[in-house]
């Protein structure tokens, strides 16, 4: 047998919680990060975290682009996202050799940037994108147990917060599993939820469509000048949050070493998924409904509090899209969890431990509960949403990885690569400040509709 790469040794380390950047692993690495898992648990955790229910909105996002440019938008998401996260990928499997695997964003911008872009804009960053998810995962399920029990119970009076409080106290369970590792067969359930919902949205579409129920097909681009041109950067940070991420270092944390080659695997796994879903749902959703799609397609398909689609359709629809949304929120709670923990916990006591069992069930209970007391009080946090798309969605998983990649293998700046990077980097963050304004803009227009604790 050859010696041992440097990546085992690494993993060696790991396991005993040795040093990955410069210092002891704390127990948020140790624990929520152990790294356990194969390129197919990598490509279920993937899939959790891009393939979800925002992926519902695409064809209101469309109709705010059209046809064209909604399908162009869709490629170059898919495109730039798929290389982008495969240059995170190369960035850290380079340290991963060089015996500093990193395992968090924050790792990455210390080792890259400097401690001071970790602290104080890329870990802030991540961190509001994660935990905005799971508070628009939390809303967006409790909305889903109201439909179901609107459908079953037309004229219930039950109110949004108590589905919504139902749900967290669900999720509350879930966020006990120890680590993200722990979540792969989760997710496995969430790739086929993720495909089942999107089939029947389709169908629901097609079925309606074609029908005599029909609604009529407008696909013109509604508004003056001025709303046109916000609409479409309201429609592009839409689609920058479908494409979303913003945990592919936490993600390849999870694969035992060796890790080379395993993210990639993921990924093809993850993408053969999302184009599956994005471009079925996004076309059949606005062929459908044309510039009518309302900014969860499933909405579509009940008008007046009555379906237009067969019943056990939408229910199955609701249902499917309700199951993942736990999935998903579970996911995006691992950066909150792992620094919790490395807080609060023991790297030298076991993980199941009663010094670390008793904090690691606090914390991750409060956790939730805050985030679902956000999601019941603030119910249009959807455009609250695009915001966080815009600013953090964009910059993480469009810009960040193109600087990364330039600054750490510095390719020569007479050649594609060098220009290619820049050239993302440059228009992605240029796109995601005016997409941020336009954010801004929908949240002040709307800002007299909103009522904490409105039934909507």
């Amino acid at each position: 047998m050859g010696a041992p790469s440097r990546e085992e040794d690494e993993a060696k380390k790991m396991e005993a919680g040795g040093d990955t950047v410069g210092q002891k692993l704390d127990a948020g690495a140790l624990f929520v990060l152990e790294s356990k898992g194969s390129w197919l648990h990598c490509g279920y955790h993937l899939t959790t975290s891009i393939v979800a229910p925002p992926l519902l909105s695409l064809p209101f996002a469309f109709a705010a682009l059209g046809w064209s440019a909604g399908m162009v938008c869709l490629v170059v998401g898919a495109a730039v996202t798929f290389y982008s996260y495969n240059l995170l990928s190369r960035v850290l499997e380079h340290h991963a050799q060089q015996g500093r695997r990193q395992l968090r964003f924050r790792d990455m911008a210390a080792d890259i940037l400097g401690p001071g872009w970790a602290r104080y804009y890329i870990g802030p960053i991540q961190f509001m994108v994660c935990f905005g998810a799971v508070v628009a995962s939390t809303l967006l399920a409790g909305q889903s147990m109201k439909a179901i029990y609107l459908i079953a119970n037309p004229g219930g009076t039950m109110k949004l917060y108590v589905f919504v409080v139902i749900f967290g106290v669900f999720l509350v369970i879930l966020a006990q599993l120890p680590s993200f590792h722990s979540l792969r067969h989760v997710n496995l359930v969430s790739l086929l939820l993720c495909l089942s919902y999107s089939l029947c949205a389709v169908a629901g579409c097609v079925y309606l469509g074609t029908s005599d129920r029909a609604p009529p097909k407008d696909y013109s681009i509604a508004g003056d000048t001025h709303t046109r041109v916000y609409g479409v950067f309201n429609a592009l940070a839409v689609i920058a949050t479908t494409y979303g991420n913003g945990i592919i270092p936490e993600i390849q944390a999870t694969v035992a070493a060796p890790v080379t080659g395993k993210m990639f695997k993921g990924l093809c796994l993850c993408y053969a998924v999302v184009v599956t879903t994005f471009f079925s749902v996004a076309t059949a959703g606005y062929w459908a409904f044309g510039n009518a799609a309302q900014g969860l397609l499933l909405n579509n398909f009940m008008v007046d509090g009555k379906p237009v689609i067969p019943v056990w359709l939408l229910l199955m629809a609701e249902l499917f899209t309700l199951v993942q949304l736990s999935a998903t929120a579970t996911v995006y709670l691992q950066p909150t969890n792992e620094v919790l923990e490395g807080l609060l916990s023991d790297p030298k006591a076991g993980q199941y431990a009663a010094r670390n069992v008793v904090p690691r069930l606090v914390s991750r209970t409060a956790a939730v509960a805050f985030g679902t007391t956000i999601a019941a009080m603030i119910p249009f946090f959807g455009d609250m949403n695009a915001l966080i798309g815009a600013f953090g969605f964009m910059p993480l998983d469009f810009a960040v990885p193109a600087l990364f990649y330039n600054l750490t293998f510095k390719p020569s700046k007479k050649g594609f690569v060098f220009w290619l990077n820049t050239a993302i980097a440059v228009v992605f963050s240029a796109v995601a400040v005016v997409a941020s304004v336009a954010a801004v803009r929908q949240i002040a227009l709307d800002a007299g509709t909103y009522k904490l604790f409105a039934n909507v």
